[in-house]
């Protein structure tokens, strides 16, 4: 097997492999390979010379597997991550990292974050979503108009700066084309709901070749539908023989609640609580529909009992618990309109282009109707008055259980309610995102060169839909009683409790906004410098300068007209009216071919960023084959991630923490709540969160070493073997670490003058580091039978270490490796992609299996502490494998037509404990791992016309 074919092989499979499971088509060669800038590297060389494990994905791929967006691309790339980076992971309350991410959807390549993988288009970056400012929305990327993907499996800020430490992702466009074709895509889910549609022309006229000049515009417009929870039998949170209930008493028919507020039924200056006969004081929550004899939770449609023992809170063995993962899209509605407008002039052997994107994104997130607390987020005046039409209903069936608080009779009721009346809650989110481009490349003399000149931005405001209500209003409409939150099954608020709801709601409000500017000149040359036995010796140089611009308002609503709005995610606190920083950098790369089948690559690159200083990252990398069928390569690197605008610019925000299972750990070592025990008391102290001016950047030192095996030109192999070592993570750190590493963080909890915990503080910091180390690999063949051609592959993605430490004096924890988290990324052991694919005159027909495995479950504190062994309980989660089906036709003039089915055994997600108290979409299943369409149909439809 001659060198030049392994060449072609490697190519073929984008030198490492692919590990998207997308059917890799053979193509021919062109006779004459002209020299590329392939990602990673700002030297041009034929694509197969390169010495980095690079996957490249074509646009008749992308068609084949049915997939229109780029979030659904990253979904089945086994060397993404599984952190909550996608719409679906985002669809309920969100916190720490995760808040501003309305309406954006991520990458996160090798499990590194998505502020750690660097996007571009064309090879050039674009501007971070608006509203949060640290990672590329992919949604803003024009998918039909891609021409390939080009996925860099190792760092990379030796060449590019900030931010590719989990890697590179380059979408490249088409280019010189001519002709009109249109195409339009449907994706129908069997059991309704989260279709997906796509339609989009593409035209062209003039060749580069032959005319000296090329115009290419393209427009595409593409709607998701939304998904409901309700439309998925599989979420379900009330599942307690599995180890999952929920952990809210929020229902929609009202659950009682003491309070140390003011008098109430359950809370009395003379009397601490009700009390069972003989004198045992048992409750704080009680739901009447809970009591002996009432009519049960399940009366009312998604209610159950609150199951106190899973949650080990015995105090509300009498409460009613509302399944809120029903309530939640499960696949956010989204609108997306993008252009792409692109004109190259060739002259001699320059050539001179602008081009424009753009792009408009409409998301909705819709997520449970509030829980409205009066005592807790409301006033004393809006409990329920002993003149309202349930009271007497109410305070007779508590007291016919706990006759002890008779005595309270004619006192007003504090109670938790889920207001359904409200409304789901719902965020809209619009984001405009733009880039101009203006640049030229060619050759002068024996040099290749490139420059640029470019504008990108990217704009985003949320506004308020339905569920959201003026806080003093709604409370003022409660306090008069006419708004009975006591409801049972078949009841309905009177009109004139729907008058005053729909009276307090704030419908409409524009919530906050950002906007992110990007304004870059680059340069690179690259050429031959010197001739070694071995052959030419190659270098780049290169430089890059850019300004970088922030603004966020917090609250767009004037400063004298700001209402408080219940439980409405404001963020006024780190509002920022215009931030920017300069970033200059210069780069240098050079190929030594060491020997006639070895070559070395050096390089290095030197940011300076206003603010924090500068920086200097490089990267060695081999290639190296000892025989014509096998290929050794790797690399080592350095890189690093700038701290992003609200990490080093946010205000303090200060917040009393509400709950009451906190204590102070310097007190009680067992970090339970338990009053009996001196020091083991309920405290509530404030919280701080924000910026903090003086952070540095995140650094990493990373390494690749793996081997590419072509035996004949049937079949090939490959492996890589790769470690990414983090320091200086920038993080805010959890309360839960905190707290069982006080000893660490001593300095975290501030005390005043008598020792007492006021404060702990959570701003982000320059603390931790990581360790991630994994191994990819892969197969493929191909061959001929029956007069057609058949090609089958493998690619997987093993992960062998996972753990962080959140301070580098601080031991490594345990292994995170196929083990539950509720942040960042999942880690899950092993993932592959497999498929088979067969081509025979103008039939090709594909079939594929996306496998993801499982992991150790989350564990609700009733079973961690033994209080409880769930009938059914099984500590892991299954694994999650689908398979796939498509076939193409192209037997008709000017159309081809490919038709396939996703999920073809409509497989669930597997059942996981992914509820969280406060916040999270999962509640029955993980988003960050499966797709909750279940079984679908595609038809992509794709004219040319004459």
């Amino acid at each position: 097997m001659k060198l030049k074919t392994i060449a072609q092989c490697i190519a073929v499979i984008g030198i490492s492999g692919a590990s998207s499971g997308l059917v890799l088509a053979q193509e021919k060669p062109a006779e004459v390979p002209q020299r590329v800038e392939i990602t990673g590297s700002s030297i041009k060389r034929i694509a197969a010379e390169g010495a980095l494990p690079i996957e490249i994905i074509t646009r008749k791929q992308l068609e084949a597997a049915g997939i229109v967006t780029a979030e659904q691309l990253i979904s089945t790339l086994n060397i993404n991550g599984n952190g909550s980076d996608n719409l679906a992971s985002n669809a309920d309350v969100t916190s720490g990292a995760q808040r501003g991410n309305n309406g954006a959807s991520t990458a996160n390549l090798r499990g590194q974050g998505a502020d750690s993988t660097l996007v571009l288009l064309n090879g050039r970056r674009v501007a971070t979503h608006g509203m949060k400012g640290s990672a590329v929305d992919l949604n803003s990327i024009p998918m039909a108009a891609v021409e390939r993907v080009e996925v860099l499996k190792d760092g990379a800020s030796a060449i590019y700066g900030t931010d590719a430490i989990g890697g590179v992702i380059n979408f490249i466009l088409r280019k010189n084309y001519t002709g009109l074709e249109a195409q339009a895509f449907t994706d129908i889910t069997q059991q309704g709901g989260g279709n997906i549609n796509r339609v989009s022309v593409v035209g062209g006229f003039g060749d580069l070749d032959k005319d000296n000049y090329n115009v290419l515009i393209t427009a595409t417009h593409s709607e998701n539908e939304a998904l409901r929870g309700d439309q998925r039998a599989f979420v379900n949170t009330f599942q307690p023989n599995r180890g999952l209930s929920v952990d809210t008493r929020g229902t929609p028919s009202a659950t009682v609640f003491a309070t140390s507020l003011a008098n109430t039924i359950l809370s009395n200056k003379s009397n601490n609580g009700p009390t069972l006969p003989g004198g045992t004081q048992v409750n704080s929550a009680i739901n009447v529909l809970n009591l002996p004899g009432g009519a049960g939770c399940g009366s009312v449609d998604g209610m159950a009992p609150y199951d106190a023992k899973l949650w080990d809170v015995a105090s509300s063995q009498y409460a009613c618990a509302w399944d809120t993962g029903r309530a939640a899209v499960l696949q956010q509605p989204v609108k997306n309109d993008n252009f792409v407008s692109r004109a190259t002039f060739k002259i001699g052997t320059h050539q001179l282009f602008a081009e424009a994107v753009g792009s408009q994104v409409e998301v909705a997130k819709r997520f449970s109707p509030n829980q409205v607390s009066p005592g807790t987020n409301f006033p004393a005046s809006s409990f329920y008055p002993s003149t309202g039409a349930a009271y007497n209903s109410v305070f007779n069936a508590i007291v016919a259980v706990f006759p002890s608080i008779e005595a309270n009779r004619g006192a007003p009721i504090a109670y938790r309610w889920r207001c359904m009346e409200c409304g789901n809650r719902e965020i809209t989110t619009k984001t405009e995102a733009g880039r101009l481009q203006l640049g030229a490349d060619g050759q002068i003399g024996k040099w290749d060169y490139r420059v640029g000149l470019s504008r990108a931005y990217s704009e985003s405001e949320s506004k308020l839909g339905t569920g959201y209500n003026y806080t003093v209003a709604l409370a003022n409409a409660l306090g008069t009683g006419i708004i009975n939150p006591f409801l049972k099954a078949g009841e309905k608020q009177t009109q004139a409790a729907m008058d005053l709801i729909n009276s307090t709601s704030a419908t409409g409000v524009t919530l906050y906004g950002g906007k992110t500017t990007l304004t870059q000149a680059d340069a690179a040359l690259s050429g031959e410098i010197y001739t070694l036995p071995a052959g030419a010796v190659m270098a780049a140089v290169g430089m890059d300068l850019r300004k970088e611009e922030y603004t966020f308002n917090g609250d767009a609503r004037v400063s004298n007209a700001r209402p408080a709005i219940l439980n409405a995610p404001f963020d006024d606190a780190n509002a920022l009216p215009n931030v920017s920083r300069d970033i200059r950098a210069v780069y240098a790369e050079v190929l030594i071919p060491v020997l006639k089948n070895m070559e070395v690559t050096i390089a290095g690159r030197q940011d300076h960023y206003s603010g924090f200083g500068s920086t200097f990252n490089p990267k060695i990398a081999f290639r190296y084959t000892p025989s014509d069928a096998l290929l050794f390569r790797g690399s080592y690197n350095t890189g690093f991630r700038a701290p992003s605008f609200n990490q080093l610019f946010n205000g303090i925000t200060e917040s009393q923490y509400v709950g009451k299972d906190l204590v102070d750990p310097a007190t009680c070592p067992t970090l339970k709540v338990d009053s009996t025990k001196p020091g083991c008391g309920s405290i509530t102290p404030n919280t701080l969160n924000g910026g903090k001016a003086n952070l540095g950047p995140e650094t990493a030192k990373q390494a690749t070493v793996g081997f590419v095996w072509a035996p004949v030109a049937e079949f090939s192999a490959n492996m890589d073997l790769w470690e990414i070592h983090k320091e200086n993570t920038i993080t805010s750190i959890d309360l839960t670490t905190l707290l069982l590493n006080y000893g660490l963080f001593k300095d975290q909890f501030i005390r005043d003058a008598n020792g007492a915990l006021v404060q702990i503080d959570q701003r982000w910091v320059n603390a931790g580091s990581s360790i991630t180390r994994g191994l990819e690999v892969g197969a493929r063949a191909n061959g001929a039978i029956w007069q057609g051609k058949w090609t089958a592959g493998i690619d997987g993605s093993y992960l062998i270490e996972k753990k962080s430490r959140p301070l580098a004096n601080a031991p490594y924890g345990d292994s995170e490796v196929g083990r539950f988290t509720f942040t960042g990324d999942l880690g899950l052991k092993w993932k592959h992609t497999a498929y088979v694919t067969y081509t025979q005159g103008d039939w090709t027909g594909t079939f594929s299996q996306i496998y993801r495995d499982g992991y150790k479950d989350q564990v609700l504190p009733g079973v961690q502490n033994g209080i409880v062994v769930p009938s059914n309980y099984n500590p892991n989660v299954k694994a999650y494998s689908i398979f796939n089906i498509s076939a193409t036709y192209s037997g008709i003039k000017n159309m081809t037509l490919t038709a396939g089915m996703k999920n073809i055994f409509n497989t669930d997600p597997p059942f996981a404990v992914t509820y969280d108290s406060n916040t999270g979409a999962g509640s029955s299943w993980e988003p960050r791992v499966a797709d909750p369409r279940g079984r679908s149909f595609t038809l992509l439809a794709n004219y040319k016309f004459k």
